[in-house]
């Protein structure tokens, strides 16, 4: 049953066009356990690729007759598999090493020329600009271009047109231009490029870098306004272009032309990964011009977002302080008593997630079921659930350093389970060897009597073929027609020989018709057998070959018998000290693993914590500040409310000195005044003899002594 699935298997792969890290396309399968490294290789799954390709080419180089056996058809292939599959499985260095293998070896221009690209590639990856160009350099024109570009192109293999081989060549070359400060050389190489689609935002984006590295500012805003106006549905050319007018509208904001950053801050969506910025800048944008209102919109709307994201957070300081700006004082206080609300809980949150880092926690989660199932990690990553030590995840994955070690860490995981696995399997393997020795025993005795006689046998019908051809060959040179008599010539033959030895002992008793007769006889035999002689030598050599393909079949059952004898033998025979050597090899890499897994785990930790830690400051000098301002807003609010009160009463007072005025006045007009008329109060008794239902001036409370104290 599993030999059928594997033929199935096998008929499967050879339909398909075979790519996946092949180096060739539309191969013929000739290997069966190649088609499962290849298998493997189209499942995304590089490590179990490489084991067993290693295996295969392990095997494969201790052999005498290498050409016999069937991953010779794909030898070239292989061997440069080995390379492809290391540097997928981020196996840096030995990839290199193999690659510089494969170009060391007579092979043919074009895979030449791919594994010079995917050696260039590799240098590019280990920030090596110099080998990089080196490794370039390797690559040739091929006399027959068209032919070539059809087909041997490494881009070709992926679906793409054949020139994309060229362009690609020509990209990474402009990139390690730039990485070793030949910007003029590396604008030309771009410049050639521009009109490339499938490399057009990235291309204008390294030439307008290029641009400005070169000293040459205006024609790298104008290429970086042309990819901030790019017009495309590509999820990341759209993250490309976010980003460029992201840098842009900064830059602008910097030097103070607030027009123009308006203008590159409007063209970033709302949705993408930028807009938290985006939305922050663009208020800042509205400051700097001195209106708070406008500064308002963006700065509320990203006010409600996750609280998690730096942008949110200084929005959080950033609304209250436009509402201070319009002297909505109070909505300003209150708005700053909430974000200090926000950033104790954050800070409450940052300290359970350090806590529950330290406890191990944080490697268990990114360890999950799930990542262990799912080998799309960052899908795996955005699923976690929101718990004390992933609740800053997304955040942490901004840094290129932590997705490269927690790739690593996953690896040394999934390697843990290789080894484990193996070990199981060592064992399991011991069991099959132990039950196949205790069905064999007691078989091989009466097998190999049997054996015995065959063999025998055997033998002795070859030695009795081997003198039978001698004597047909000696034939051919000294003819003897005698012994091409068949067994009744030879017994007249033998009659008339010893009639013959009769007649010579005694004549006198023989007529000479008897003597006559025998004569003729023998005569007759001769003849017969010396005139046959051509024909029946012929008929001797047909029968031989008859007997050599009767003799082919003996063989072939035989070495069948011996090979089944040896197979049941061999199938328990000589495994003990090879699983034994596996089972301490697997031990110490074991325990090597165990050390690298945790200095592995403690360096993501310590990553991980030193992040926290950092928001955890950046949130408690904003909660300082927010302290402040708070403070500052409170006062300002009982001071405007302080005068507010203070300008109705004095009004209120002054209304009330005017109508006692009034009503004293009508009260002395007709009597033209009498003298003992009260005077008018002042200010200062007006003051004391305010209405008794006149509100009170509401003091300052002592929330904002507490908020000041320490």
């Amino acid at each position: 049953m599993l030999f059928r699935f594997i033929i199935i298997l096998t008929a499967m792969l050879c339909s398909l066009p075979v790519y996946a890290a092949s180096g060739l396309k539309n191969v013929e399968l000739h290997d069966l356990y190649f088609g499962e490294v290849l298998y493997y290789a189209y499942q995304d799954r590089p490590f179990e690729a490489l084991a067993r390709l290693d295996n295969e080419l392990s095997q494969y180089y201790e052999l005498d007759e290498r050409e016999l056996d069937s991953l010779h058809f794909h030898l070239g292939q292989a061997e440069f598999s080995v390379g492809d599959l290391e540097l997928q499985y981020r196996m840096n260095q030995r990839a290199g090493k193999a690659i510089q293998a494969v170009l060391g070896d007579g092979l043919d221009l074009a895979t030449r020329n791919i594994a010079a690209l995917q050696l260039a590639r590799l240098y590019y990856r280990k920030d090596d600009p110099e080998s990089t160009l080196y490794a370039l350099d390797l690559i040739r024109e091929n006399p027959d271009k068209s032919r070539y570009e059809e087909k041997y192109s490494l881009d070709n293999l992926r679906g793409k047109p054949p020139e994309t081989f060229k362009t690609d060549v020509a990209y990474l070359r402009a990139l390690a231009l730039i990485d070793t400060g030949q910007f003029s050389k590396a604008v030309d190489i771009l410049q050639e490029l521009r009109e490339e689609k499938s490399l057009k935002g990235f291309v204008l984006y390294n030439l307008g870098i290029a641009l400005i590295q070169s000293g040459r500012e205006e024609e790298a805003m104008a290429v970086l306004d042309e990819l901030g106006r790019l017009d495309t549905d590509d999820r990341a050319l759209l993250a490309l272009k976010d980003k460029t007018n992201l840098k842009l509208a900064y830059r602008y904001l910097d030097r103070g032309d607030a027009k123009k950053a308006q203008m590159y801050f409007e063209r970033i969506r709302l949705d993408g990964p930028f807009s938290n910025r985006a939305l922050l800048g663009a208020g800042w944008v509205a400051a700097a011009q001195g209106r708070f209102d406008r500064a308002l919109v963006p700065w509320s709307i990203l006010h409600k977002r996750s609280v998690t994201n730096d942008a949110v957070q200084e929005a959080l300081m950033a609304v209250p302080y436009a509402y201070s700006k319009l002297e909505a004082y109070g909505n300003a206080a209150n708005l700053y008593d909430h974000a200090m609300d926000v950033f104790a809980a954050e800070i409450d949150s940052l300290d359970s997630s350090i806590k529950s880092i330290r406890k191990g926690r944080f490697l268990t989660a990114l360890l999950n079921e799930k990542a262990d199932k799912d080998k799309n990690w960052v899908v795996n990553l955005r699923e976690l659930p929101d718990t004390p030590e992933t609740r800053y995840i997304l955040e942490l994955m901004a840094s290129n350093d932590f997705q490269e070690m927690y790739k690593n860490y996953k690896d040394l995981a999934e390697l843990r389970h290789h080894i484990d696995k193996w070990l199981a399997d060592l064992r399991v393997f011991e069991e099959m060897i132990e039950i196949r020795r205790k069905y064999q025993e007691p078989l091989l005795p009466v097998v190999e009597e049997q054996f015995k006689k065959i063999d025998a046998r055997v033998k002795l019908r070859l030695e009795q073929r081997n003198n039978l051809a001698s004597k047909l060959k000696n034939l051919l040179i000294a003819p003897r027609p005698e012994y091409l008599a068949t067994a009744t010539e030879r017994q007249a033959l033998d009659t008339v020989m010893a009639l013959e030895e009769i007649i010579k002992a005694r004549p006198e008793a023989v007529d000479a018709q008897t003597l006559e007769k025998v004569r003729r006889m023998r005569g007759i035999l001769l003849w017969r057998v010396r005139s046959e002689y051509d024909q029946r030598l012929t008929d001797a050599y047909n029968n031989l070959i008859a007997l050599d393909r009767d003799i082919d079949k003996m063989k072939l059952r035989y070495n069948s018998f011996i090979r089944t004898r040896q197979a049941a033998t061999q199938s328990y025979e000589g495994y003990t000290i090879p699983i034994r050597q596996l089972r301490t090899r697997l031990f110490a890499a074991q325990r090597k693993l165990k050390g690298t897994m945790a200095k592995q785990g403690r360096m993501l930790e310590t990553m991980a914590i030193n992040e926290l830690d950092r928001r955890r400051k950046r949130l408690e000098e904003y909660q300082i500040k927010a302290r402040f301002a708070l403070a500052e807003n409170y006062d300002r609010a009982t001071k405007a409310q302080f005068d507010e009160e203070l300008m109705r009463q004095r009004k209120l007072r002054g209304e009330a000195a005017e109508k006692q005025a009034q009503d004293a006045a009508k009260e002395t007009a007709p009597e033209n005044a009498p003298a003992d008329t009260p005077q008018a109060p002042d200010e200062k008794s007006s003051v004391e003899e305010a209405p008794a239902d006149r509100p009170a001036v509401k003091k300052p409370s002592s929330f904002k002594q507490k908020l000041l104290s320490p």
